[in-house]
């Protein structure tokens, strides 16, 4: 994939999950843990913005996060409209996190240390990892909200 193509994927998703936490109709509603899950919605949301800001923002881009991934399932770290504030930052510094890499520099070997998804791992494979990783939780976001809200 080209760099642009991962721009308008993750700006598309980010705009999607942002509309999904939009939709709860109340903050009781985001925390809401269904009978034979897991997370909530707004776990799983915390756990997206921890996993970007960690894979992309910090070593891409150069944003500055400390992640607590027990506490993305855990605890509440934000209110509804502090999830939708993350997003929004999201959709500022991921775009531009992306945009710092070339075409070329997709082929290169994303570090180990950071992340480890398979032996050769290029910075398109992990994005495109993430990507998948994104869509799939804002799904799950989906249908619990639809569960919540009905």
């Amino acid at each position: 994939m080209e760099i642009a193509v991962f721009d308008f994927l993750y700006r598309r998703d980010l705009k999607k999950l942002r509309n999904e936490i939009l939709a709860y109709t109340s903050e009781d509603s985001l925390w809401v843990q269904i009978p034979g899950t897991i997370n909530s919605g707004g776990n799983i949301c915390q756990h997206l913005i921890g996993n970007l800001r960690t894979y992309i923002g910090l070593p891409i881009g150069g944003y500055a996060y400390v992640r607590d991934r027990d506490a993305e399932f855990s605890a509440r770290l934000f209110s509804q409209e502090e999830l939708l504030n993350e997003l929004d930052v999201l959709l500022e510094i991921i775009p531009d996190s992306i945009m710092k890499l070339s075409d070329e520099a997709l082929a290169r070997e994303y570090p180990h240390d950071i992340l480890t998804i398979n032996a050769e791992q290029s910075y398109s494979l992990v994005l495109t990892h993430l990507a998948m990783h994104l869509a799939w939780h804002t799904g799950q976001i989906n249908y619990h909200r639809r569960i919540v809200n009905a």
